[in-house]
């Protein structure tokens, strides 16, 4: 396995996760990075709408795309 040396936020939360002693310290930290990952995806969705690089055709086409693998 190669070694990868740990980028500041990820010292960081190692840190923080330290005081995370109990089962509820655990999941609020897990609902605080949802909820920061969600609205920073939140925010790229609304750029490209704002764009125009993405719109409902591009969403009904994905809807209704197959992605299942074909077995014969």
């Amino acid at each position: 396995m190669l070694a990868t040396a740990l980028n500041p936020t990820q010292i960081h939360l190692l840190e923080m996760f330290s005081y995370a002693k109990t089962e509820e310290a655990l999941n609020d930290i897990k609902k605080a990075l949802f909820e920061y990952f969600a609205d920073k995806a939140e925010a790229e969705m609304d750029k490209l709408w704002e764009s125009g690089k993405w719109n409902n055709e591009i969403n009904e086409n994905i809807l209704n795309e197959h992605l299942r693998t074909e077995y014969k």
